[in-house]
């Protein structure tokens, strides 16, 4: 062979070797040809694991990436990559990810073209999940570059993803011959679950919306569906409330009755139902049925009436959801002996993050920090019974130990109007289910039932505004279809009655002398410590019990103002009470004590942050002065020779 042409030749494999992924057929000025949807190909059997379950059957050699056998794709480190972001992310963005990877590595080929994915995608999916890349000092991977191995819509591009909604926006048809406002009583599988709650979002599309707060482990939209007046937007003075079932899989009585809840409000609404009409315009609800449908999916496997205690109780990482919740209780009994010191917005510390948390957790968490909840109920199943705050115990060797809230009357009264008109909790026999909290009226303190950190209900109440409370709906934790009727004639009305509650106490707006709304404002009760803080509108809630309270505004740079409010025994509407704050004028500017005093490098819950307060430290970790490599980097070298050196950021 001639020199030259060999020349030529080893420049080019050295060229391939420098960009990876350049096809092979460079241009004259040695720039890379993409795969082009016209070219012809040899359409193959699609034999990888990772891509099992993409939307189609047959690809094409030579790859995008210029593999020219499955060999060399499985031994990829873009492969191997694939197979471990599950894990690497936590969840987060799968089975997105890993499918629009596929689409790359194993190319669509389709009646002997190949077809490339959508450009716009890839552009979506990156937007979104490349912050989860950056908590790990991981670069975005060059191989999923949108500009590169994707194409435009009217280039002949597909939907990798489409599948992900597949039969979910299928319509699901009635019988013939029910009415529009029939429910039925059955087990919802989560596809199932799914087109029953936009099915119910469309019919009310005035009042009714649905949208998810994120994904499950294994790629489960977190679906909710929202009532109100305006739904999409948070209204002035409306009080938000939120109810969540399923936290534990196995526990699937809480997932009906808000699947039922919802159709039923829509119905009612339309029927011209006046209580109905009146409780979605002055409040916003919003319903999670199912908070871990990966569980739901282990549970439902074995069936009602043959599901263990336990089976499917964890979310698909193994992990009790209900105590993968930051211990904020521990430091509130902290900082409850210090005199002086906020005990309310308590933040996340920066250990937690160290652990295992979950995706769903996650998703909860950044919820309820961006949205004004002042009232929520879990749902879970196992007993009869109501349990409040706190959960854990002010002596953690305590198993069971009377551990109340500041707001202890408060939540007497919440778990109460629930129990007192549930007909069972009512229900004077001793012998029945939950028939050993009868003596105590069907509530009790979570810390005195038995003690447990890393609760939902305790986080969000140190850490938010947000009064949870804990309905354990019966002792069967995977009722049979024929019990599900029944279930929801006895916990309709408590369900209504509760949502009601958010109208208890006080309301109203804090804001300056100019009419200025004042966000992040401390709205605070003598004889109560706990506070709550003002919306970005400047409107705040505050449940209280009846009686004389003192309450106080203030913020940094005003003066405090206090007003006294009497809240009568029967009042079932907030009362609105407005505070108009005057700016300092004299003297340094004075700052209200916070964690500050008694955490150290933590940060002021008053002062509005850049970001929720939600990710892990390692978001902002800049390389070492060493050069050492990320926490993930000695994975991929000890499986392949091939360093992936596309994946680091610095």
């Amino acid at each position: 062979m001639p020199l030259a042409p060999l020349l030529l030749a080893l420049l080019a494999s050295l060229a391939a070797a420098v960009h990876p992924g350049c096809m092979s057929g460079q241009g004259t000025a040695g720039e890379c040809h993409r795969l082009d949807t016209a070219d012809r190909a040899t359409c193959v059997d699609l034999h990888l694991r990772t891509c099992a379950d993409a939307m189609y059957n047959h690809t094409a050699f030579p790859t995008p990436l210029e593999h020219r056998s499955w060999e060399a794709v499985e031994s990829s480190p873009e492969y191997m990559l694939l197979g471990v972001l599950h894990f690497l992310l936590e969840g987060q963005c799968n089975p997105d990810l890993r499918l629009l990877g596929c689409a790359v590595l194993a190319p669509r080929c389709q009646g002997g073209h190949v077809r490339r994915p959508c450009r716009h995608v890839c552009e979506n999916l990156r937007e979104a999940c490349k912050p989860a890349f950056d908590a790990i000092d991981m670069a975005w991977p060059y191989f999923l570059d949108c500009a590169h191995y994707f194409a435009q819509e009217e280039e002949g591009c597909y939907d990798p993803l489409e599948q992900l909604r597949g039969d979910l926006d299928v319509e699901e048809v009635l019988p013939s011959g029910l009415p529009s406002t029939f429910i039925r009583f059955a087990h919802h599988p989560y596809a199932q679950m799914v087109r029953v709650l936009k099915r119910t979002a469309v019919r009310c599309p005035q009042v009714a919306k649905t949208y998810s707060i994120g994904r499950s482990f294994d790629g489960k939209d977190l679906l909710v569906i929202e009532f109100s007046g305006r739904p999409g937007q948070h209204e002035l003075m409306e009080p938000e409330v939120k109810l969540i079932g399923n936290i534990h899989g196995n526990e699937v009585a809480g997932r009906e009755m808000l699947i039922y809840l919802a159709q039923y409000l829509c119905s009612e609404y339309l029927l011209g139902n006046p209580r109905i009409q009146r409780l979605i315009n002055t409040t916003r609800i919003h319903l999670l049925p199912s908070m871990n449908p990966d569980g739901y999916e282990v549970a439902a496997a074995e069936g009602a009436g043959y599901n263990g205690w336990t089976s499917g109780r964890q979310n698909a990482q193994n992990l009790d959801l209900n105590r993968n919740f930051p211990d904020l209780t521990s430091e509130y009994y902290r900082l409850a002996s210090t005199r002086g010191v906020r005990t309310d917005h308590i933040p996340i510390s920066e250990y937690y993050w160290w652990g295992k948390v979950a995706p769903e957790t996650k998703a909860i968490m950044k919820w309820i920090q961006t949205t004004p909840f002042v009232l929520s109920a879990s749902l879970h199943g196992g007993d009869l019974v109501v349990s409040y705050p706190f959960d854990f115990s002010k002596n953690p060797h305590e198993k069971k130990m009377f551990s109340p809230t500041p707001d202890e009357k408060m939540f007497k009264l919440l778990a109460r109007s629930y129990a007192d008109v549930h007909p069972m909790m009512m229900d004077r026999s001793e012998n029945r289910c939950g028939g050993n909290f009868l003596k105590r009226g069907s509530i009790i303190n979570g810390a005195d039932w038995y003690s447990f950190t890393g609760g939902m209900s305790d986080f969000n109440y140190l850490h938010t505004n947000c009064f949870e409370i804990t309905v354990e709906l019966g002792c069967v934790k995977f009722p049979p279809e024929e019990a599900l009727y029944g279930l929801w004639q006895h916990n309709k009305e408590p369900l209504l009655n509760f949502l009601e509650m958010v109208h208890r106490g006080i309301k109203g707006v804090v804001m300056d002398k100019y009419g200025k709304p004042v966000k992040n404002a401390r709205v605070s009760v003598k004889g109560i410590r706990h506070d709550v803080t003002t919306a970005p509108d400047g409107d705040y809630w505050r449940l209280l019990p009846p009686g004389s309270h003192i309450v106080i505004a203030q913020a940094p740079g005003y003066s405090k103002v206090m007003k006294r409010v009497t809240i009568p025994l029967r009042m079932k509407r907030a009362g609105r009470v407005d505070f108009i704050l005057q700016p300092l004028v004299m003297g340094p500017k004075k700052f209200l004590p916070g964690h500050q005093k008694a955490v150290s490098g933590s940060q002021d819950p008053l002062r509005e942050p850049t970001e929720p307060d939600l990710e892990p430290p390692r978001t902002r970790r800049q390389p070492a002065a060493d050069g050492s490599k990320p926490w993930w980097w000695s994975y991929f070298t000890s499986l392949s020779p091939y360093k992936p050196r596309w994946l680091l950021k610095y």
